[in-house]
């Protein structure tokens, strides 16, 4: 018996070596592995309109198109980073830029959040904005500014963006961004939360750009009801959406909204790992560890998962594996490392071609990887 412990434990060991020795190569190796990557995800999902102007194509069909406030923000992070670890220039970003700028609501300087185009070659538009994309263009224009500055109208167009999204997508009675700028007060939406608009990172960033203390308060406020959220399950994990008040926050109920996994871990809070990776903040820290240890616990990350953590799907998604991989690279040697390394699977399959949200979550969480 005592020499079939040793034996295994012999065999521990070099299983252990053997996982770090790959984990080290994969390391050394970022930059080529971002380049590969990179260009694979840029051919298969930037779609040149004209030649000014490009979108993040979301559809999983061949013969159409489709974009999205989201992911075009996602596009204009993952290009102007790109641009930062000199994978290439501007062109990308600016192509980009000049798509969102072409396609913001009358009046507004928010996106419209989708537009498409069928297989006859017309387009349709919607004329109402979505929140996470939003915030995620105007942080791929703060970090433009400060890579570009010679470009003043990266910093013009970031002041203006941000003075819509405070006067259009944000509950001024409870200082939590509103899911769109339709999520008004005559609305029962008013008071709904996505999880993951809560940037605080981006949120800092936009303190720092615009002098505004309201983002601050903004911050400190969502990150409140997040970590509310994630104390009131054993599993630490928050849903979907939320109910805020000024100071409660409660899951889904009722009318307020149809999807029927909002008050699961599904594929919006999947990206709250990585929107509190970089933060400083006490409160994001503290949630974030609390979803951390829940994930570190399992040996396999599945799609999804309900508040008393029990799995919704039996197959792993690149969509919650990205954002997990992302912040543990961000939290090495803090009892995560084992987490950080069999996420890594993401890298070892090629990019899927007409899946969107996993290949560019992928591609987001390689871009912004402590590695």
């Amino acid at each position: 018996m005592k020499l079939t412990w040793r034996l295994w434990g012999l065999v521990l060991i070099v299983v252990t070596i053997y996982i770090g020795i790959i984990g080290y190569v994969r390391l050394d190796n970022t930059q080529q592995l971002r380049k590969e990557f990179y260009k694979t995800w840029k051919n298969d999902y930037v779609v040149a309109i004209n030649q000014k102007q490009s979108l993040i194509n979301t559809s999983d069909t061949g013969h159409k198109v489709s974009a999205l406030s989201e992911a075009q923000g996602y596009g204009m992070l993952i290009s102007v980073q790109s641009s930062k670890l000199g994978l290439e220039g501007t062109h990308t970003f600016n192509t980009l830029y000049q798509y969102y700028m072409h396609h913001r609501i009358k009046g507004t300087q928010l996106m419209a959040w989708r537009q498409s185009r069928n297989q006859y070659g017309k387009w349709s538009s919607e004329q109402t904005s979505a929140t996470d994309g939003d915030l995620m263009i105007a942080q791929s224009l703060f970090l433009a500014s400060k890579k570009w500055p010679q470009k003043k109208c990266y910093a013009n167009q970031l002041h203006l963006l941000l003075n819509d999204i405070l006067k259009y997508e944000t509950n001024q009675h409870t200082q939590v961004l509103t899911v769109g700028n339709w999520a008004t007060s005559a609305s029962n939406s008013a008071n709904l939360m996505r999880s993951s608009d809560a940037m605080p990172t981006a949120f800092e960033q936009f303190y720092n750009f615009s002098h505004n203390r309201q983002w601050l308060v903004i911050k400190n406020t969502m990150l409140n009801h997040l970590f509310q959220l994630s104390k009131q399950h054993k599993s630490g994990l928050v849903p979907d959406f939320s109910w805020v008040t000024q100071h409660n926050t409660i899951l889904v109920k009722g009318t307020h909204i149809t999807n029927k996994y909002a008050n699961d871990y599904y594929y919006n809070a999947c990206r709250v790992p990585m929107l509190l990776a970089q933060s400083h903040d006490p409160l994001a820290q503290k949630t974030l560890k609390s979803i951390l240890r829940f994930f570190a616990k399992h040996s396999t990350v599945t799609a999804g998962y309900t508040m008393s953590g029990k799995p919704l799907n039996d197959y792993q998604s690149a969509s919650f594996s990205a954002p997990l991989l992302m912040a543990t690279s961000w939290h090495r040697n803090q009892g995560y490392d084992s987490l950080f390394f069999h996420e890594q699977w993401i890298f070892a399959k090629a990019m899927t071609k007409h899946d969107y949200y996993n290949a560019t979550l992928t591609m987001y969480a390689l871009m912004f990887s402590s590695i």
